[in-house]
């Protein structure tokens, strides 16, 4: 219990932590609302299971945290509510369940799942990661990063791993590659690899076009790495460099760029 918490005064109402975490639940499926319903039960939480705008708004003013159907059908989405709660509870967190990836994130919501790539686990786990911040800084998670962060996980945290697209404007890149590159992972979204780093980064502009357009897969092993000009501890390595298609989050094509080192030769070889 936080130290605000322990100075409360009596008169004032019993903080939320007294009792299991109540969730808020919109959807316009049925099928989804009941099965959201009963596995959030089954894990402790008290739901609020409403179909509308119009029902969820009845009910803000008795929850903890609110998961939203972004689409609700008839032109109506989840948003609605979402910034009718910032505006009346700013406290409450908020996940967003969304398919569409076109909407702008980190708006109202505090965290984003993209839906039909999120597990109930996913969810879950989100629950209880809010459940720590309900009175904190809002949660701001992109649902283009969680999505491509699965990749990276699949890849291993070895590989120096980028997402870009077509022409080379970076999506993602896990923290191996950032470090690499000398920059925070967070420098490189809806950057240009080939502006940014022209004169670091081995020319791959035709490669990426290539993979991007007629996905294809290219496979180079080579001493060349991925900078023009190999670092001193590069200079007797054999680097494994990969790239192959990727359907992006907005439906576009794009590239994964995977690079590592695979062995390193005595130096008197090289």
């Amino acid at each position: 219990m936080s130290n605000e918490e322990t100075q409360t005064p009596s008169l004032q109402i019993v903080p939320r932590d007294a009792g299991p975490i109540r969730v808020l639940l919109l959807d316009d499926e049925p099928a989804n609302l009941h099965l959201r319903t009963a596995i959030l039960r089954q894990h402790g939480y008290e739901t609020e299971p409403t179909s509308t705008i119009e029902e969820a708004m009845a009910m803000i003013d008795r929850i903890d945290v609110a998961v939203l159907d972004y689409h609700l059908g008839s032109g109506k989405f989840g948003t609605a509510v979402a910034a009718g709660l910032r505006a009346r509870r700013p406290e409450v967190p908020i996940i967003i369940l969304s398919a569409t990836l076109d909407y702008k994130f980190g708006g109202p919501a505090d965290m984003h799942l993209l839906k039909g790539h999120s597990s109930v686990e996913d969810l879950v786990n989100a629950l209880r990661s809010l459940e720590a911040k309900r009175r904190g800084s809002p949660v701001v998670v992109d649902a283009r990063d969680f999505f491509y962060s699965r990749i990276g996980l699949a890849m291993g945290s070895d590989v120096l791993l980028q997402i870009v697209d077509s022409e080379g404007t970076w999506l993602y890149v896990n923290e191996a590659a950032a470090e690499y590159l000398g920059h925070s992972r967070d420098w490189f979204p809806s950057r240009n690899l080939f502006a940014e780093m022209s004169e670091q980064v081995r020319d791959l502009r035709e490669i990426i076009l290539t993979v991007a357009e007629n996905s294809e897969t290219y496979i180079d092993r080579t001493r060349r790495g991925l900078l023009n000009f190999p670092r001193e501890d590069e200079a007797n390595a054999t680097w494994s460099l990969i790239a192959f298609p990727i359907r992006l989050h907005d439906g576009r094509s794009g590239v994964i760029l995977s690079a590592r080192i695979i062995e390193r030769a005595p130096s008197f070889l090289a």
